[in-house]
């Protein structure tokens, strides 16, 4: 009986692979009406250190922390009369003993198909840290890296980043909302004390918080600074919670510009992606079948390439790298290229084991004497 095991085994490997790239390549969701508000919780992390009297909340006392931690998470999030958000994050960061080069900030720029602008960010330290800071905008975040590559730190470090977001809010028929996650949920640490103020040219008379995963609903405790300013405090956040703050302003209170959309990450209907499934599960029988031209694999995966760079191109040639958008003729593409490497990896394979028995390569008669 053939060993059809070996011959199976790595199509399916690269089978593998390829989906995994491509559920990777779609974090955000896909089918949700343009317009639509971003998801509840998904924003990117925030912190902060509370300053002496920024807040007229008293902050429980802190908890305490075996390993790595940030004890204290202090975030003022200042609404401009020009509808920008301007954040102040005071992070501290208890390195521990184990010698790191800094932290890295996740702050969105796309959450479905809604589009935000961070600009002006900006890093220092009181503690004397490294605050050298990097930007890189990936998939749907920039990453903000702050400290430096060469040199490591210990113990506890204190960063304060800034920077601006443009185009959060969302214009409604009597209201204009703002919906942000000030802590985010990336941080694969506990945060001690979280503490959020929130300050506005008018007074805040709509003003919420909710901590914890995404989706929670616990609130956050509340205290008013006067009518322009609301501070939320939250004591023993695991990793990956957050503080989502909803604001809601009167109509014309601040000038709001209109928001930004692109297309969802996945466009496709049943007809694409039922071609994709049917790529994934052809794979393990190219196998069973007799290798095709030398040349078929690789044509096939070069016009899947085409496709794929045609039909997301538009979108990363208007939007950047990262907003792209996969619709039917990108599916299809996708389907090509995983068949064609099917088809190229079937073909290695059988090369591979002919030359291990030291036979040609090519179509074989087995079972019967032609002479």
């Amino acid at each position: 009986m053939p060993d059809v095991r070996g011959r199976v085994r790595r199509p399916a490997i690269i089978a593998g692979v390829l989906l995994l790239f491509l559920v990777l390549g779609l974090p955000a969701c896909a089918g949700r009406p343009a317009g639509a508000e971003p998801a509840p919780g998904a924003a990117e992390p925030g912190a902060a250190e509370p300053a002496p009297g920024a807040s007229g909340v008293a902050p429980p006392p802190e908890p305490a922390y075996r390993g790595e931690s940030i004890p204290a998470y202090d975030v003022v999030l200042t609404i401009g009369t020009d509808g920008v958000l301007y954040v102040r994050e005071t992070i501290t960061y208890d390195f521990d003993q184990a010698g790191e080069h800094g932290i890295v900030r996740h702050v969105p720029f796309r959450r479905g198909d809604r589009l935000y602008e961070v600009r002006g960010v900006s890093s220092s330290s009181s503690t004397g840290a490294p605050a050298r800071v990097r930007t890189t905008r990936f998939l749907h975040d920039v990453q903000i890296s702050v400290g430096d590559r060469h040199r490591e730190v210990r113990g506890r470090q204190a960063y304060v980043i800034e920077y601006e977001v443009r185009r959060a809010f969302t214009p409604r028929a009597d209201h204009d909302d703002l919906l942000w996650d000030a802590i985010g949920t990336s941080w694969d640490v506990p945060i001690g004390n979280a503490a959020v103020r929130v300050q506005a040219p008018v007074p805040l008379r709509h003003a919420t918080c909710r901590a914890g995963a995404p989706g929670a609903t616990t609130r956050c405790l509340r205290d008013r600074d006067g009518p322009y300013a609301i501070d939320f405090v939250q004591n023993a956040l695991a990793p990956h919670e957050g503080m989502r703050i909803r604001v809601r302003l009167p109509k014309h209170a601040i000038a709001v510009p209109p928001p930004r959309y692109v297309p969802p990450r996945w466009t496709g209907h049943w007809t694409g992606t039922a071609v994709l499934a049917l790529a994934l599960a052809a794979v393990p029988l190219l196998a069973r079948r007799p290798a095709p031209r030398r040349g078929t694999g690789a044509a096939l995966a070069a016009a899947g390439a085409l496709l794929v760079v045609a039909d997301a191109g538009d979108d990363v040639a208007a939007n950047g790298p990262w907003a792209f958008s996969l619709g039917d003729r990108c599916l299809a593409g996708l389907a090509l290229m995983i068949v064609g490497a099917g088809i190229m990896c079937v073909r290695w394979t059988r090369s591979a084991r002919y030359a291990a028995d030291g036979r040609p390569g090519g179509l074989q008669l087995v079972g019967r004497d032609v002479n």
